[in-house]
Formats: structure tokens, C-alpha cells, sequence
């Protein structure tokens, strides 16, 4: 069987994390880069992040690059701790270290990007689990690059009008909101996405995660570590948005793309319509708006998934962290 090659756009956090070792468990599968964004934290800790879950499951051969530091247009938004300031629930103590810098490639995350499916059209799936700045970028340079694509998995927007950052946005989305837009313009490739609401309305029970981090192998203590004095995974926490709309549990947010890429079946139910990224008004910029009536009359679709078949997506999950 050929084997299905993916490039990863990751601005890694914890869920992140937890989707890039989903991929490089799957035996099918050959990651060619890792390209790295702001997003969850700066760019530097991105790529150091990376780096160390490529530590943890034996795959430094996966060239990683930096990219962008910031959004497209404007200064952006802050960064936020939902995973901690570093992205990792700030428990590593050589963070300040710069041994890590030779490690990362010295091409730029853009220019890799590109290059990378230039040199194998039709043949790659791009997965962006962070703000679209490098993707936009990458079409700036090469234009003809949706066209070399096999395909495009996101993790962003939203699908319901619920926002997670602000009352109608999602993050991703809303620290770059112009990216956001120009991918779903530009993009014409077969592009699949999953919401910020989806992965909330599928979410697994917390008995589930203790299952997972408790495997006695070395990805699923780091899992357990990174987790460990995050409040994003404490049970205690108290109510907070997704709480209110969706009921507790656990969300891997970013592994739903990764999963979804890697084997399609794990989706049950979708909608294909055609979508915009709102780019005005103070509360409705970063929103993705899908177009139930064809209002817009675009003739490019996006699937939009609604439901996911969450036995198998735990098995790949399991089998994620069951790595030395």
C-alpha cells in the first residue's frame, strides 16, 4: 500500500501534540515536514514543541520549520494560556534553552511548504491545526498551490455562529482572520474542516482521557506530564464556555483533523456547502459563515463535518500514545 504523505501546519499546544503523534502512530502514513505558526504561544515555542513530541516518539528525522511570527495584517491578538504560556501547560524547566535552534531547518516554513508539495503534486494532504498565516502566505508565493494538493484538512471556524474567544468566533480563525478568508477563497481543493462547535458536540468522557494517559509508554506519560497542571484539563475547573454549550468532557480539538485525514471513515455525517470568513463587525470578525441557501453563488464546496464515529477515534487515539 503507498504510503499517504501529510504535511503538518501546527501552531502545537497540547491537542496539537496530541494530533501529531495520532499521525506518525499510523504505519500508512509519512510525515514529510512540520511547519510551525503562532498561535497557542510564539512561534519559537511552537517549533520547540514540535520538536520534543518528535523526541518523545523517535522521529527527529521529520525536518521542522519556523514560520510565521504573527498574523497577515495588523498586530493580532495576544496570546492566550489555555495551554499553558508555552503551549506545553508550562512544565519544562530547560524552556529558555537555544540548543533546540539547530535543530530546526534554516528553509522558511512558506517556502517548505511549497516546495514540499511541488515536489509531490497530487499526492499530499496539508492538516492546519493553527492560524492559516503560513497557507495564505504559501499561495502568495505560488499560486498554483491549491492545484498540486491532494487535499486539505483544517481544524478552525465555526459552524454554528458559538465562538470560543469571542461570543461568534474561533481562535484559529480569529487570530488571523484575513488568512482564514483567503484560504476558504483560494483553496479550491478538495478541503475538509472540522469546527470548533463539531469537536465539542463529540466530545469523550474524561474517564476515557485517564485511560489514555495512563498507558505505561513513554508518549502517553508525556501526555500525562504536559497535562498535569494545565487547567484546560482539570475537572474541577468550574464552568466555562464549552462547559455551558456543550456539556463537560474531553476535547482533543486538533486530533479530529488529523484523524479525519487519515482514515476518512471515521466521519458519519457531513455537510457540503460553500463558506466565508467574515472579516468586519466587532463581534462577527473571524466567523465562518456557512451558506445553507447559496446566497454566496460560489461554485467551491467544503465538507464540514457534523458527526464523527468516536469508537474508532479512540482507537486511533489509544494507539497514538502506545508508542515506547
Amino acid at each position: 500500500m503507498a504510503q499517504k504523505l501529510l504535511v503538518i501546519d501546527t501552531d502545537c499546544g497540547i491537542d496539537d501534540a496530541q494530533a501529531i503523534m495520532l499521525a506518525l502512530a499510523i504505519p500508512s502514513v509519512k510525515v514529510l515536514g512540520i511547519t510551525c505558526c503562532f498561535g497557542n504561544t510564539d512561534v519559537d515555542n511552537v517549533c520547540q514543541n514540535v520538536l520534543r513530541v518528535l523526541s518523545v516518539c523517535e522521529r527527529t528525522e521529520i525536518p521542522v520549520f519556523r514560520g510565521s511570527a504573527g498574523a497577515l495584517v495588523g498586530a493580532g491578538r495576544q496570546f492566550r494560556d489555555h495551554f499553558g504560556t508555552d503551549g506545553l501547560g508550562d512544565v519544562f524547566e530547560d524552556r529558555d534553552s537555544t540548543v533546540w535552534k539547530t535543530s530546526v531547518q534554516s528553509e522558511h516554513a512558506v517556502n517548505a511548504l511549497t516546495r514540499l508539495v511541488s515536489e509531490n503534486p497530487g499526492q499530499v494532504s496539508l492538516v492546519a491545526l493553527g492560524p492559516l498565516t503560513n497557507l495564505a502566505l504559501a499561495l502568495r508565493l505560488d499560486p498554483a498551490l491549491p492545484d498540486k494538493l491532494k487535499d486539505l484538512y483544517i481544524m478552525g471556524g465555526n459552524m454554528e455562529g458559538k465562538g470560543n474567544v469571542t461570543p461568534c468566533a474561533e481562535f484559529n480563525f480569529v487570530m488571523d482572520p484575513e488568512s482564514a478568508y483567503v484560504v476558504l477563497e483560494e483553496y479550491l481543493c478538495p478541503t475538509h474542516i472540522a469546527t470548533w462547535e463539531f469537536t465539542c458536540r463529540n466530545k469523550l468522557s474524561w474517564d476515557f482521557f485517564d485511560q489514555l494517559v495512563n498507558q505505561e509508554t513513554s508518549a502517553s506519560r508525556f501526555m500525562k506530564k504536559i497535562t498535569s497542571k494545565c487547567w484546560a484539563f482539570s475537572r474541577e475547573f468550574g464552568v466555562n464556555k464549552r462547559d455551558v454549550l456543550f456539556g463537560p468532557g474531553y476535547v482533543p480539538y486538533d486530533a479530529f483533523a488529523v484523524a479525519a485525514c487519515v482514515d476518512g471513515s471515521v466521519v458519519t455525517e457531513k455537510v457540503d456547502c460553500a463558506v466565508r470568513v467574515e472579516l468586519h463587525g466587532e463581534l462577527g470578525r473571524g466567523m465562518m459563515a456557512i451558506d445553507h441557501t447559496n446566497t454566496l453563488r460560489k461554485n467551491h464546496r467544503v465538507c464540514v463535518f457534523k458527526e464523527f464515529d468516536t469508537c474508532k477515534f479512540k482507537e486511533l487515539l489509544m494507539a497514538s500514545l502506545n508508542q515506547p
